[in-house]
């Protein structure tokens, strides 16, 4: 995916974003999250009783490699399929999360995905750049199906968007929409960093898929950086 050079104006506005506050949610909605659950449906479920038709989980990945684009998607799973299919993408072997990732488009669930590239996470850091794969994941949603009204956030922080959500520690435990949208993360960047690999063998992506692996930080030292590196990680900008 070709992105855009970032402008001085565009890291501006990303910081002023990250900063603005979320929809305050009214009371019973925020009791919801503190209430003791086995059900990893129990949120979506309650939500859409509370009028919020469509509930979607959204999550991302690739943080921590030192290659490669962090990306994210945005899921909103149908009320008849089977929820609780879907678990955590780091608990899934390769084969069973690309089996859900070909269930999920066969139900249909709706789905978006945002990439954001290397190259914008060095301009306005990993943090920010994972916000705004989230939001590209939520825009890119709207654009070919539907808008959610209520978005469940991995993580602690909220994405910078006017639309009522709930950021939820450790969220691919607790619901599957937010599991859902992990797998499909993690499937969809898996696939990026096997199409690198075959430009960049020497760094063996397609098994390390950029992460700071001991074999990974042998390749750099060895061969040097590539182009798809992440050049203010640490273990990269040592070789710029």
């Amino acid at each position: 995916m070709v992105e855009q050079h970032v402008s001085a104006s565009a890291v501006l506005c990303a910081r002023k974003q990250h900063k603005s506050k979320p929809i305050q949610l009214p009371e019973n909605i925020q009791k919801l999250f503190s209430l003791p659950q086995d059900d990893s449906f129990f949120l979506e479920r309650n939500l859409q009783q509370q009028n919020y038709s469509l509930v979607a989980g959204c999550d991302e990945v690739g943080r921590g490699p030192l290659a490669g684009p962090v990306v994210a998607a945005t899921v909103i799973l149908p009320d008849s399929c089977d929820h609780t299919l879907f678990l955590d993408s780091k608990k899934l072997s390769p084969k069973k999360r690309e089996s859900l990732f070909d269930h999920l488009q066969e139900l249909p669930a709706s789905i978006g995905i945002g990439v954001v590239s290397h190259k914008t996470i060095d301009t306005i850091n990993i943090l920010q750049a994972s916000l705004l794969a989230m939001k590209r994941s939520v825009i890119q949603l709207q654009k070919s199906s539907l808008m959610p009204d209520f978005l469940l956030v991995d993580g602690k922080f909220h994405i910078p968007m006017k639309i009522n959500q709930q950021a939820i520690i450790r969220g691919e435990s607790r619901s599957a929409s937010i599991a859902a949208a992990s797998i499909i993360a993690k499937v969809t960047r898996d696939a990026i960093m096997v199409k690198l690999h075959e430009r960049y063998p020497q760094y063996n992506f397609i098994k390390n898929k950029g992460y700071p692996t001991k074999e990974h930080r042998q390749a750099i030292a060895i061969y040097g950086i590539c182009p798809q590196h992440r050049l203010t990680f640490r273990g990269v900008k040592e070789f710029v």
